[in-house]
């Protein structure tokens, strides 16, 4: 367990809990550590080197073990990445030829070659039937044989680990941090949150759990080591029973209660009484989630316990034998009636609900006193709406400013995406201008004062995290429409997958669209080599783990925009599969080495969205020729098997335009906000040498360690509350 916990730390803070050993030299084994990160582009800072170097060699190698293996799966290393073309990138063959090649060696085989010389009669054949397609043709030690090594490049990335405190303090702190977070985390923190709640149970707890989720999972942390869970409304009670049912706490996916014990049904009966008890009119929340409801009743059979009479009307009301007038019919049915007014004076009693319907409420108004009055409302109730929903009404006033867009871009909670036209009219402008000049107002207020601010260039066009599930889990992922900037003269994608149970195919492909989002080339499995670069040959089984992967000629790249995707072919999808992820390095030109090397890895995502396509982020040409990256995490549809580059073209290039075209709220926002205009941004070397407010991709060496750090692992920490 506490290895894990090590790991858990390392993973999300980038810091390393201070080891616990006796004291010794262990100055050369620090440095061979050192060393052996630098091979997978990690590197000790100063301070921590130093402090291993006075610790025994035994403690040093136990450290280094732990955290080589932890690091080398942040990066993807921890499995080997073949390719089926062992030359990859030189020597891949046109893709015809190689197909031919397939069939030839087929015919040649005579256990096989009847069935080829059938279904060759027909006039087609199956390139999975064919012996030498799909599957590794040399081991992977040979293909290592048949690279050089890698040259090193000063643009490797170098990624420091700082030393922590002791582990309990260490676990403690990011407990509280996660708990507390005023955004919603992503499926693979609210994990982790689950595990140091277990830990954590009896420790130290947030001041406040402002998102819902993470109250459920922390109350089922608090159920199991006997503390009264934290509930406040009927959901919570509803979203604390999935989670002890290992279900979907965000309630948007099925739960299958299991059978509950009799303490947890008294637990959760207790609770519901109580809430309802000291608020009846809580009762209109049970009929956005009735039939929930009605399925828990009957795990919890509510008529056993007559002593908790206000629950038993939780379940009435789920039924339809008790009326319970919603909130959200009052508010149609001024709505109905043309009270706008009316329906903003009611909204102002749910400040949140109001900030997001705000747009509507602005397109149903008839006169400019309905218009007044509606932000006035919404001036009124400002310093009572969450940070997160202040930033991301502001983003949105932000985007509907000017002429309507002829399209709308939607992505649900699980990064599956969608695109509608936009039939909306206009915001009026200068109510529009108004409530834009209040929100900057209202965040102003609620910033801290940074003291001396010192702010990365790197990280000013990353977009505010305002979800959590706006991002995936790994190493350099950022939020979804953030910018960061490409500099490489090669870049290359990657995708690894191992399946669980079932023959699975995933396909890497890359579509190149010019300016006007139209197609201009792709590279898959159906086009193996093109101008713009090379694909490393088609996996089509992952018993033990496969890969594939792209390599992409920048200068020699057609068009303005490269789309990587991940497809299903067949087999499980990627929420199914023992492990999937993707990423991308960038070398320079005259760097060879292995296919996947580590050190030249710039980020490395999991993939487990709904969605048989997976679209990770996009690369974009600026009028000033450099590429940057524009951040996806996006899922499509697609269809049940056979989805291939060639098929969703039209449907991805229609999805990116509307994201592209879209302007998010970024840290350069709050920056300037913080400074007061203008940002001072950091020349990348001198460091102060008093206490400072950094912002950064990464942390680096040599801060005052009373400054206040946030980097795009803390990220959520500048959304005030």
């Amino acid at each position: 367990m506490q290895r894990s916990l090590e790991s858990l730390v390392v993973r999300h803070t980038y810091r390393l809990p201070s080891p616990n050993g006796p004291a010794g030299q262990g100055a050369v084994a620090a440095r061979q550590f050192d060393a052996a990160l630098m091979s997978v582009g990690f590197k000790l800072s100063a301070e921590l080197l130093e402090h291993l170097s006075g610790l025994s060699e035994d403690t040093v190698v136990d450290t280094a073990v732990r955290t080589l293996a932890t690091v080398r799966e942040m990066v993807g290393d921890h499995v080997r990445h073949n390719v089926y073309f062992v030359d990859f990138p030189a020597n891949v063959p046109d893709t015809l030829d190689f197909w031919r090649d397939c069939i030839a060696k087929a015919l040649a085989d005579e256990s096989v070659r009847p069935g080829v010389l059938a279904r060759l009669s027909t006039g087609v054949v199956d390139l999975l039937t064919l012996p030498s397609y799909g599957r590794y043709q040399h081991s992977y030690e040979e293909m290592l044989a048949a690279h050089a090594e890698l040259v090193p490049a000063a643009g490797d990335r170098v990624t420091l680990l700082h030393l922590g405190a002791g582990l309990d303090q260490e676990v403690t702190g990011l407990y509280l941090a996660l708990a507390g977070s005023s955004t919603p985390l992503g499926e693979e923190h609210l994990a982790d949150l689950a595990v140091l709640a277990g830990t954590c149970a009896d420790g130290p707890q947030p001041e406040a759990i402002p998102v819902r989720e993470n109250r459920a999972v922390v109350n089922r942390a608090r159920l199991a080591a006997g503390s009264a869970p934290l509930l406040d409304t009927v959901t919570d009670v509803l979203r604390l029973a999935c989670a002890l049912s290992d279900g979907d706490v965000t309630l948007q996916e099925r739960t299958r209660f299991r059978a509950l014990s009799r303490p947890v049904r008294r637990a959760l009966l207790a609770g519901l009484d109580a809430v309802v008890a000291q608020a009846p009119a809580k009762l209109a929340d049970v009929a956005v989630h009735r039939e929930a409801w009605k399925r828990l009743g009957e795990r919890l059979h509510p008529h056993e316990y007559p002593k908790w009479p206000h629950a038993a009307e939780v379940f009435a009301v789920a039924r339809g034998e008790r009326k319970a007038p919603s909130f959200e019919g009052r508010l149609e049915g001024l709505l109905d009636a043309g009270d706008v007014v009316g329906a903003a004076e009611l909204l102002k009693g749910a400040p949140g609900r109001l900030f997001r319907s705000l747009d509507r409420l602005l397109r149903l108004c008839g006169t400019r006193e309905e218009r007044d009055a509606v932000v006035a409302a919404a001036e009124a109730v400002a310093p009572q709406v969450s940070g997160r929903v202040v930033l991301s009404v502001r983003e949105h006033l932000h985007n509907r400013g000017g002429e309507t867009g002829a399209r709308r871009v939607f992505v649900n909670r699980m990064g599956r995406a969608w695109v509608t036209g936009d039939e909306r009219a206009p915001v009026p402008e200068p109510e529009r201008a108004r409530l834009v000049a209040a929100l900057d107002a209202e965040i102003r207020r609620r910033l801290p004062d940074p003291g001396r601010l010192l702010v990365d260039p790197d990280v000013l066009d990353v977009a505010l995290p305002l979800s959590g599930r706006a991002t995936a889990a790994g190493l350099g992922v950022l939020p979804r429409g953030s910018v960061s900037a490409v500099d490489g003269e090669l870049l290359r994608f990657f995708v690894y997958w191992k399946q669980r149970s079932r023959v699975t195919d995933y396909d890497l492909s890359a579509l190149m669209l010019d300016a006007d989002y139209a197609t201009v080339s792709w590279l898959s499995y159906t086009n193996l080599r093109d101008v713009d670069g090379e694909h490393s040959g088609d996996i089509t089984n992952a018993p033990q783990g496969a890969s594939e992967f792209i390599n992409l000629r920048l200068g020699a790249v057609r068009g303005t925009f490269v789309v990587p995707q991940v497809n299903i072919y067949s087999g499980e999808r990627f929420e199914e599969a023992e492990e999937s992820f993707f990423g991308f390095m960038l070398r320079e030109g005259e760097q060879k080495g292995r296919p996947f090397e580590p050190r030249t890895v710039r980020m490395k995502s999991e993939l487990r969205g709904p969605g048989r396509v997976a679209l990770p982020l996009a690369f974009v040409r600026g009028e000033d020729g450099r590429w940057r990256a524009k951040w996806l995490h996006l899922y499509l549809r697609g269809t049940p098997t056979h989805n291939q580059v060639e098929g969703n073209r039209v449907s991805v290039a229609t999805l990116l335009r509307g994201i592209v075209e879209r302007e998010q709220l970024t840290v350069r926002y709050l920056a300037e906000l913080m400074a007061g205009g203008a940002v001072d941004v950091w020349d990348g070397e001198t460091v102060p040498d008093g206490p400072v407010t950094y912002i950064g991709v990464r942390r680096p060496d040599g801060l005052h360690p009373d400054s206040r750090i946030v980097t795009v692992e803390n990220l959520r920490d500048l959304i005030p509350e």
